[in-house]
């Protein structure tokens, strides 16, 4: 039988970034799993505070050259690429200057939250999903870490599928304490539109784009939901927990997590 291909989407890897909940996930559970024999691909955003000479970073130019489109602004999509060599596990970066040279992650150097980090989500979601459709690379699973991904879930079950790659995709999503403060601008829902989104799709986030209504949006199209922090919004994982036929994992310490998550992924990809 074939092995399992797992996506890992998320925001954050050690040692690129920081320690933090999301980036130790990041770093170690894509190695876990595939040392349970499971083929694997990750992806992160190039953030301008990522060392690339000492990380090793270089352009993909065969998967480099596609312009994205967002809110009637061409945006260039550059893939980079890196090792983490005791893990043998490559890591794809998302890059591109309008969105991503800037030398902080999500919040600049006083602690304020970018205004453009709606259109910052949609790319680098779409990024991800263009260039594993370059890859030719089919997920049998795709997991989504913290709400940077939450755009994945609806991408994939609505504009992508009937799409080879993706068609047959699970979604698993984890909730994580990252719960950004300012909600995002009026016109994201516009932004969000792409053939085979819909406005019925998207009538919570036109409301009010915040963190909770985001996250909401994820579990919506999501097969499966991880609590991946100790404590979370409540009000979110109520919601995933309330969802009928929703597999829910909870809370699992990051030094036992793998053995877990991957029963979790077998029982979602098991589901019909």
């Amino acid at each position: 039988m074939d092995a399992k291909r797992i996506l890992f989407i998320t925001s954050e890897i050690m040692p690129y970034l920081p320690e933090t909940e999301i980036s130790h996930i990041g770093r170690y559970l894509p190695q876990g799993i595939q040392e349970k024999g499971k083929e694997i691909r990750t992806f992160m955003p190039r953030f301008g505070n990522i060392n690339e000479r000492r990380n090793q970073l270089h352009e993909v130019i065969r998967l480099s050259g596609m312009n994205l489109i967002i809110d009637d602004t061409d945006h260039p999509l550059i893939i980079k690429v890196a090792s983490i060599q005791s893990a043998r596990m490559q890591i794809y970066f998302i890059d591109n200057e309008d969105f991503f040279q800037r030398k902080h992650t999500v919040k600049d150097g006083e602690g304020h939250e970018f205004e453009d980090n709606d259109e910052r989500s949609i790319f680098y979601v779409r990024g991800v999903m263009e260039t594993v459709k370059k890859l030719r690379w089919v997920p049998d699973l795709i997991h989504c870490h913290g709400w940077m991904t939450a755009l994945a879930p609806l991408y994939i079950k609505k504009h992508y599928k009937d799409d080879p790659c993706f068609k047959n995709s699970k979604i698993v999503y984890s909730v994580y304490d990252d719960d950004f403060q300012q909600p995002f601008r009026d016109v994201f829902h516009h932004k969000l539109k792409l053939e085979g989104v819909k406005d019925t799709h998207l009538k919570s986030i036109k409301e009010k784009a915040d963190f909770e209504t985001l996250s909401k949006l994820a579990i919506d199209f999501s097969d499966g939901v991880i609590q991946g922090s100790p404590v979370v919004n409540a009000n979110v994982m109520e919601y995933a927990q309330a969802k009928e036929g929703m597999h829910c994992l909870n809370y699992h310490d990051k030094q036992c997590c793998v053995d877990a998550f991957n029963a979790f992924y077998d029982t979602v990809l098991a589901t019909k």
